[in-house]
């Protein structure tokens, strides 16, 4: 049997993870007996109890095995205390896989345990294979914390993941072998597949009292709203757009600490136009973004989701590591400048907005073709076994 150990740190973690999850129990499900062992890991680096629990249950994922209960803290002493927490776990349950996913920094801090652990004599490997889904993107902006836990996950990586084909040639350049790589799909749109029938139930329009057409608004990006300089004119963008379609934003709780900081929350709570909401579990948020005009937003994902849902997503920032949403779906990448947002929603809004297309392999299936994978590489893995 394949014991595989999944890590997840973030909200976002989870939802790619539900993939592999779901993937798992097919495996198993129609196998004569179980081929693999499935232990899910919770660091607790991103933790609320009461969205937690709503996540796991609109997934439909079991609640994790192991919660290493780290919470907040900087970049430096967030890392470590993950690291000092995950490596007796490591040591505990010896798994043959350790998969992470994602840019977060659980996923370079449990990554960096593993590539140095070394399992009791007894025990059949030296380490565990590990495995990076999501590998391979970059925005090329060092400066983003989880563009440096990406390149690091990828050079210490055995296999490689990949939600988009250009990714092969950015990790070859990079020296990392073609026979590390697995051009599998997006186990994020495996997610939003398997859910989207039932966010379509989602009553979060009534809840909210909005019956009209509306623009849905992330914004969590400390570059975009730690300081005053860039979330003001912000601010002003979406009390300008709002004139023109009413705007639904669930409120990032660092995000809504910094407009608080900056007297500009009362400013938005007090414009009808503008809905403030509490974060909001999985499928009330899929509900939203599925029937909104347009998405303004500085988050990765929303943009991938976007793309599928052929809805139009303007996203502020300078850079993405996704650009295939730019190339081939409905994504703009435009910026922090309010003149561009404006002018970029006001032409979508009069319905000259991308069409897009679904980039390859973005089917529903990237978590079985990882498990295949898995299957099939990890008997013969680059890790030795004794």
């Amino acid at each position: 049997m394949l014991k595989i150990m999944s890590i997840a740190g973030a909200r976002p973690n989870f939802m790619k993870l539900a993939s592999i999850v779901r993937a798992v129990e097919q495996n198993n499900a129609v196998s004569t007996k179980p081929d693999i062992k499935h232990i899910i890991v919770h660091t607790g680096q991103h933790y609320d109890k009461k969205m937690s629990d709503s996540f796991f249950i609109d997934l439909g994922i079991p609640q994790p095995d192991i919660n290493l209960e780290v919470g907040s803290g900087s970049h430096a002493s967030q890392t470590a205390e993950i690291m000092k927490r995950f490596e007796p776990v490591l040591l505990e349950q010896c798994p043959d896989v350790l998969l992470v996913v994602g840019d977060v920094n659980s996923t370079i801090a449990c990554t960096l345990v593993a590539s140095k652990i070394e399992y009791p004599t007894t025990h059949k490997r030296k380490r565990p294979v590990i495995v990076h889904v999501e590998a391979g993107l970059r925005s090329f902006d060092r400066d983003m914390p989880e563009e440096v836990n990406r390149i690091l996950t990828d050079t210490i990586s055995d296999l490689l993941f990949t939600t988009e084909e250009s990714c092969l040639a950015q990790l070859q350049s990079e020296g990392v072998a073609p026979e590390q790589v697995h051009f599998v799909g997006n186990v994020m749109i495996d997610t939003l597949m398997q859910h989207v029938e039932k966010a379509d139930c989602s009553n979060i329009k009534e809840d909210l009292g909005v019956d009209k057409p509306y623009a849905l608004v992330t914004l969590h990006r400390p570059s975009n709203v730690d300081n005053l300089s860039t979330l003001q004119p912000l601010v002003g963008c979406l009390e300008k757009i709002a004139e023109k379609q009413h705007i639904i934003f669930p409120v990032h709780p660092r995000t809504k600490n910094c407009l608080q900081k900056f007297d500009l929350y009362q400013r938005l709570e007090d414009n009808p136009s503008i809905t403030l909401a509490a974060p909001l579990g999985y499928l009330d948020f899929l509900k939203l973004i599925k029937d909104a005009s347009v998405v303004i937003t500085d988050s990765g994902g929303i943009q991938e989701e976007t793309t599928v849902l052929k809805v139009p997503c303007v996203t502020l920032r300078e850079n993405t590591e996704r650009p295939i949403t730019v190339d081939v779906g409905t994504n703009y990448l435009i910026g922090t400048d309010p003149v561009k947002i404006l002018a970029t929603v006001t032409e979508i809004l009069a319905g000259k907005g991308k069409n897009g297309s679904t980039p390859p392999l973005w089917d529903g299936h990237a978590g079985e073709r990882i498990v295949k994978v898995l299957l099939s590489q990890t008997s013969n893995s680059i890790i030795s076994s004794k």
